[in-house]
């Protein structure tokens, strides 16, 4: 029997249906929206549209910030790191060859994956019903960003 201290803390209501987080990524990171899968998550290259043109969910109230760009550092950054080392072992070339090859892969690996990524950040933040997905303003309720103590 648990206590009223141990309780488990559940978000959202249970009358939901639920919302499985692999299908959300996915569907983010395939740029559609995470609720129907059908309409446009993005209108221009990494501007999110305010409301699904299908379903109607609003994905307005979204919180990417700095995640994306965190994720692409990491992701491009290791796949990079590793071609750049095993090229390195293989051919003997001039450190300016290397940084011709690996700076224009950077930018352009940095550019095909950020918009994915981001869609799949938003994806994330709608399965887990984070920052109003689950029908409450979060902001408001916060005490850490200023909003009062319940």
């Amino acid at each position: 029997m648990e206590r009223l201290d141990e309780q488990t803390v559940r978000y959202g209501s249970a009358g939901e249906a639920g919302r499985p987080l692999g299908r959300s990524v996915k569907r983010g990171m395939l740029n559609r929206c995470p609720n129907c899968g059908t309409g446009r998550l993005f209108r221009a290259f990494l501007k999110p549209v305010d409301a699904c043109a299908v379903c109607g969910e609003d994905i307005s109230h979204h919180r990417a910030d700095d995640l994306p760009a965190y994720l692409v550092i990491v992701v491009v950054g290791h796949v990079l790191l590793t071609g750049y080392m095993l090229t390195d072992m293989v051919f003997l070339v001039s450190p300016w060859v290397h940084l011709a090859i690996w700076v224009p892969l950077a930018v352009l690996a940095a550019l095909v994956t950020i918009q994915p990524i981001k869609g799949g950040v938003i994806g994330l933040q709608w399965a887990l019903k984070m920052h109003g997905f689950g029908g409450e303003d979060n902001e408001v309720a916060d005490p850490g960003r200023g909003g009062p103590i319940a």
